[in-house]
């Protein structure tokens, strides 16, 4: 069974274009007092020296410019003329080189609810499904460089993994030993979540979890699935049954034997078993009729 959900697994994706590594930057108190001074010093000198005032403005304004602010839960993504030169995770106050682009990309986990879908089983049968993903950006480079909307991204492919898992078992298993989605719910999940992890790991996102939120079979045969449902489970409850009736007389049979309470021969033997089986196996209680002669009257 766990090779068969492995080898399903598998799904082909391109290779991630970049790998995420830390950017150059430093703590930003330093930058902030220096540019505010210079800034300061600057408008001071305006009167006196209009050449060095201009500077002391422009590299303080340089020096604010450079300052960026890392909250908790996320990240930076550092871009110089287009080309990326790494990721600020550390929270607080940075400075990193003014004349970079800094995207702000969250590193929090989130979920993602599917729309009910509406898709065939294994079987053929409609039915409705839906599904929840627990994920996070692990890798915040490929996040944003490897796909155009990260969040779309992940969107879409777990619709795309929800509707090939409900395509590729039925809803019931009729036969034993056959995976289904009603039935096996692990293993649906631990084949769903794989999946979707294979899709996504080239935005950089990692699936913490995955779990089916709705099933059930399309309104249009709902009743005629429950009715074959509700025979299965009398058959099931039948044969269950006769199972433990069978073994009653079988261990009735054997006591009487064993104990010498009376000797039997074969054909009262089967006239007994014809009589507990009717008692033990109707649905309505039996009358029973006392017998106030011999054994064979």
């Amino acid at each position: 069974m766990s090779t068969d959900l492995g080898r399903a697994a598998q799904v082909r994706m391109p290779e991630a274009p970049i790998d995420e590594r830390a950017a150059a930057n430093i703590p930003g108190w330093a930058p902030l007092a220096l540019g505010l001074a210079s800034i300061a010093w600057g408008v001071d000198l305006r009167s006196s020296n209009n050449w060095l005032s201009a500077v002391l403005v422009v590299v303080g304004a340089l020096l604010l410019i450079g300052l960026t602010p890392v909250a908790p839960g996320q990240a930076r993504v550092v871009a110089l003329f287009g080309r990326y030169t790494g990721t600020v995770r550390t929270t607080g106050l940075r400075w990193v080189n003014p004349f970079t682009l800094r995207r702000k990309v969250s590193t929090r986990v989130r979920n993602h609810e599917t729309a009910t879908l509406k898709v065939n089983d294994a079987d053929g049968n409609p039915v409705e499904i839906a599904a929840v993903v627990v994920w996070q950006v692990e890798d915040t480079a490929n996040a944003v460089y490897s796909v155009d909307d990260f969040v779309q991204f992940v969107g879409i492919q777990a619709e795309t993994a929800v509707r090939h898992i409900a395509t590729s078992y039925p809803y019931d298993a009729r036969t034993e030993g056959r995976i289904s989605l009603r039935q096996h719910a692990d293993e649906i999940t631990a084949r769903l979540s794989a999946e979707i992890g294979a899709r996504v790991a080239l935005a950089g996102i990692s699936v913490v979890e995955s779990r089916i939120t709705r099933l059930s079979y399309a309104p249009e045969i709902a009743q005629v699935m429950l009715r074959r449902q509700q025979a299965d489970a009398i058959v099931a409850a039948r044969q269950r049954l006769v199972q433990g009736a069978v073994g009653m007389v079988r261990q009735a049979l054997d006591s009487l034997s064993e104990e010498g309470i009376v000797d039997l021969d074969e054909e009262r033997k089967a006239v007994m078993v014809s009589n507990l089986l009717v008692v033990l196996c109707s649905e309505q209680a039996t009358q029973p009729v006392v017998n106030t002669g011999t054994l064979y009257q």
